[in-house]
């Protein structure tokens, strides 16, 4: 079990200290369990709304309307929890040690990147690559 780590609340990763020591590591694991939580908390909200209106609705269009509605908050849920997912994969890789490190070159992801986008697995100079190729065989087809 890791030791408690002192993180002061206006903490934030600087490009001056060892990159992923155990401050940056714990900035990190609570963005993401912040995030996390924020997500299942709008996940059960939408759930119990979507259970709430089930309701027999008699005019057409606005029968339409609900059942539209619905379907984009599906849609919606299903990339959230995708998005969850993608969560408890970087929390795996904080506990593993390889958080804020790109899987395609092993070299470190900015700060500023992961600050931003903490679920990032690739650095912004590999994300770029792997689009262009996307891109590429994309218009191939």
């Amino acid at each position: 079990m890791k030791a408690e780590v002192f993180l002061p609340d206006d903490y934030r990763p600087a490009e001056d200290e060892p990159f992923m020591n155990d401050r940056q590591l714990e900035y990190f694991r609570r963005k993401l369990v912040a995030w996390k939580a924020d997500l299942m908390a709008g996940t059960r909200d939408t759930i119990e709304g979507l259970q709430d209106n089930t309701r027999n609705i008699p005019d057409v269009a606005d029968r339409a309307s609900e059942e539209t509605d619905r379907a984009i908050e599906l849609r919606t849920q299903d990339r959230q929890r995708k998005l969850v997912s993608k969560i408890d994969a970087a929390l795996r890789r904080v506990e593993e040690g390889e958080f804020g490190y790109c899987e395609t070159t092993g070299d470190p992801i900015s700060l500023k990147r992961l600050d931003a986008r903490p679920i990032a697995t690739m650095s912004l100079e590999a994300q770029e690559r792997h689009e262009r190729k996307e891109r590429v065989h994309r218009d191939e087809r």
